[in-house]
């Protein structure tokens, strides 16, 4: 059992270590791995993720689609190894940010977080919006703009309550989002492999006529629905300094994350495309959604209503959950002196131990997203995956660069001489991946800007950073309230 003497000499130590870096200690430093764990996996939501693409993964490559997650989960892993040995030796708010300023320098870390957090923003907005479609069922109104929105905009503000009154009900919720997973992914591929088989196991290495004459194209871009779904660890590092001994625990709740995420979500695709009665109707159209036919037919309609419920909480802990980590980089940025405002939206409430400001940002910025026509709204989104791909790779280029230049890693969790091979390996990953979404990705329509619209919109965000560097001229500057002092070092 660990003592209340080790337990404040770990805190302090925290304190030192983030002193070190340059701040005060500001936020609530109160949650262990469990805690940290969880806001990672109810960020990547394997709930959210299944429900949300199997159908399109299904139809678009067959039931051999499902060998796309163990391949995108090893590069995931790769990303993930970069993450911790970076996470380790610095481990502040705002990771993907922070980490790449001190391994290259602001300016890079301006454009690395600028795109990372557009894209939080902007998934915010996407998955609450996608709420409506669980909801209406559920509580028996239509799927409209209007419920759409109304769903959204109640699914955004609550989260910015929740994160406002600090990290520990977002732990609390991060928690129950947990269990929630689990008794949707592990509890139901359980129950409909034992009650519900309708194929059999050999059917996984078959297209059933998907894809054909171009397979291989088949199955990239159903690769995507696992890409869409394997990421969120990295908000493990973005809550870094309100957890207890970051450079042990952070690392290893981003593999926690990924491989727990990883597994439930493959065991809960098997489950899935085992139990779909008719496959070639989900690949001609004829099914178009093959989750609440099972649903339908495996719970009857009480059953459905408590399956339902489970999903929408589960995209609503997932929102909330991604709006967490977008306050965090907000306030990262601000505390820094990189954005307009900077004083303001740094500011920590000393009751709650967050940034008003910052969370303001987060919980306006997406839900006027969602009050944008459904159309528009569908082409924002678009941008959310390959933005936050491009701040992944950001990070492992950037340790590529430091490693070039001489940075020998000196945090908890260490690659050692195999570092700079997972690193090379890790963007040689990130970058296809990056491809496969610039160029698999459905088009809304045959228009030549709906189908290049993943990289157009990723250019333009680009551009608009790259804008303010130029005009804004923004510099690294600590603000004063979060500046750590010589005392504070010791």
């Amino acid at each position: 059992m660990t003592s209340a003497s080790d337990v404040a000499a770990q805190g302090a130590a925290d304190e030192r270590q983030l002193a070190a870096l340059g701040y005060r200690q500001q936020l609530s430093r109160s949650l262990g791995l469990l805690s940290n764990f969880s806001v990672g996996f109810t960020y990547l939501s394997p709930v959210v993720g299944v429900y949300t693409l199997f159908a399109f993964g299904l139809a678009t490559a067959g039931p051999a689609y499902i060998w796309s997650y163990p391949i995108v989960l090893v590069g995931q892993f790769l990303v993930v190894a970069t993450f911790g040995e970076v996470a380790s030796q610095f481990p502040l708010a705002g990771g993907i940010f922070q980490w790449t300023k001190r391994l290259v320098g602001p300016r890079y870390a301006f454009m690395s977080g600028w795109m990372y957090t557009m894209a939080l923003l902007i998934t915010v907005a996407a998955v609450a919006y996608a709420a409506n479609l669980y909801a209406a069922p559920l509580f028996g109104w239509e799927v409209s703009d209007a419920s759409t929105i109304a769903v959204a905009v109640v699914v955004i503000v609550l989260g910015g309550i929740l994160n406002m009154l600090g990290i520990r009900r977002l732990a609390f919720l991060a928690r129950l989002g947990v269990a929630v997973e689990i008794a949707g992914t592990v509890g139901l591929a359980t129950w409909l492999l034992l009650t519900q088989r309708h194929q059999d196991v050999g059917v996984i290495f078959q297209s059933s006529g998907a894809g054909e004459g171009d397979y291989t194209g088949a199955f990239l871009a159903a690769a995507l629905a696992a890409v869409w779904v394997f990421y969120g660890f990295e908000a493990c590092g973005d809550i870094a300094e309100e957890v207890k001994d970051p450079s042990r625990k952070v690392p290893r709740a981003m593999i926690w994350t990924l491989g727990v995420g990883g597994a439930v979500t493959i065991f809960l695709v098997f489950a899935l495309i085992l139990a779909v009665p008719d496959i070639g109707a989900v690949i001609s159209g004829d099914s178009p959604y093959p989750i609440d036919e099972i649903l339908a037919t495996t719970f009857g309609d009480v059953g459905s209503k408590i399956a339902l419920a489970l999903i929408l909480f589960a995209f609503v802990s997932c929102t909330i959950a991604i709006q967490g980590a977008s306050i965090r980089l907000v306030y990262s940025f601000a505390r820094d002196g990189m954005m307009p405002g900077s004083d303001a939206l740094s500011r920590v409430n000393p009751r709650f131990h967050m940034p008003p400001g910052a969370v303001l940002v987060a919980t306006i910025v997406p839900a006027v997203i969602t009050f944008l026509p459904s159309a528009t709204v569908a082409k924002i989104i678009t941008f959310a995956v390959i933005g936050i791909y491009l701040g992944f790779q950001s990070v492992v280029l950037a340790s590529i660069i430091a490693r070039r230049r001489g940075w020998k890693p000196s945090g908890a969790y260490n690659l050692g001489k195999w570092g700079m091979t997972i690193n090379v390996l890790a963007l040689i990953y990130g970058v296809s991946a990056i491809i496969i979404l610039s160029i698999k990705t459905p088009a809304l329509t045959e228009d030549f800007l709906d189908k290049w619209l993943v990289p157009i919109s990723a250019g333009i965000v680009a551009l608009i950073g790259l804008a303010y560097l130029v005009i804004a001229r923004p510099r690294e500057n600590i603000q004063a309230h979060a500046r750590a002092d010589a005392s504070e070092m010791m």
